[in-house]
């Protein structure tokens, strides 16, 4: 009953199988893993964010170049207050604002930004209350640089003279005369008349988009792999009712057990009705 397996045509089908059902079940814990490690980051960076709400400040020198364990951490800097810039379209509180961005010129010749504050409404440089002037020590939230179209961060350009679309070393460099860290801090406090900006989680932590869309691919490869053993029974059992039906005369199968294309009454499916005249013998003379 079960000869076709050994036929050419279902080794392939066989050995396919074989192959497919092993790889949709790698990809589907890949995948699996993938949003585990997202979870992982997500509780890492929430302890995190907890743990430099009361670990010391650290010198800006140790903690770059930021990544995942130094973001959000507590850093001080010691410099100069130089060019402020205002970045608008900055949401805290439900409300819609800007940040005060003030960069801070330190002994190695670089600048660091800092944000000193939020301000609601429209970005406008006379709402803006100046920085102090003098030689200042800041402690802040260290932050990696923004990529404009991600977090929020507006990728629109055009902007005013004295404002910033993101705060990047990047965006920055063709705003100031000098070098600019790829880095900045907000404030841990405020200054006069301003909101303090809360640190924001490192890149690629939190439980977006992306962690749940490895969550549902790890369910269609898993999907993948069931519904080729499904069709692959299925096959199968099409093939062992067509032997049966062979069996029983009522279609006929070819050398390798599989049913033919001609009908059970043989030819090519044109074949003519038998002549049923009957022809009866003349006498001869």
């Amino acid at each position: 009953m079960y000869r076709f397996l050994l036929t050419p045509r279902w080794w392939g089908i066989n050995v396919f199988v074989l192959l497919a059902i092993p790889f949709c079940i790698f990809m589907g814990s890949w995948q699996l893993s993938r949003f585990e490690d997202r979870v992982q980051d997500h509780r890492d960076a929430g302890e995190q964010a907890t743990a430099a709400k009361t670990d010391p400040a650290r010198p800006l020198a140790e903690l770059l170049p930021v990544d995942k364990k130094t973001s959000g951490k507590q850093t001080t800097a010691t410099g100069r207050y130089g060019k402020q810039l205002l970045v608008p379209g900055r949401e805290l509180d439900d409300k819609r604002g800007f940040y005060v961005l003030t960069l801070l010129r330190t002994d190695d010749g670089r600048a660091l930004p800092v944000v000193r504050g939020w301000l609601p409404g429209a970005a406008d440089p006379a709402k803006a209350p100046a920085a102090p002037t003098g030689e200042v020590t800041v402690t802040g939230a260290l932050q990696a640089s923004e990529t404009p179209g991600s977090n929020g961060v507006p990728a629109a350009g055009g902007l005013p003279a004295g404002q910033t679309g993101a705060i990047s070393s990047a965006a920055l460099v063709n705003l100031v005369p000098y070098d600019v860290y790829d880095a900045w801090v907000t404030l841990a406090k405020a200054d006069a008349g301003m909101k303090a900006v809360p640190a924001a989680a490192p890149a690629d932590t939190g439980l977006d988009l992306k962690a749940f869309q490895n969550l549902g691919y790890t369910g269609e490869w898993f999907v993948f792999a069931g519904f080729v053993v499904f069709m692959w029974f299925r096959l199968i059992r099409r093939e062992v009712e067509f032997a049966q039906d062979a069996e029983l005369g009522l279609v006929e199968s070819d050398d390798e057990g599989t049913p033919s294309d001609q009908e059970s009454d043989g030819g090519d499916g044109d074949t003519a009705p038998a002549d049923n005249t009957k022809v009866s013998a003349s006498p001869t003379a």
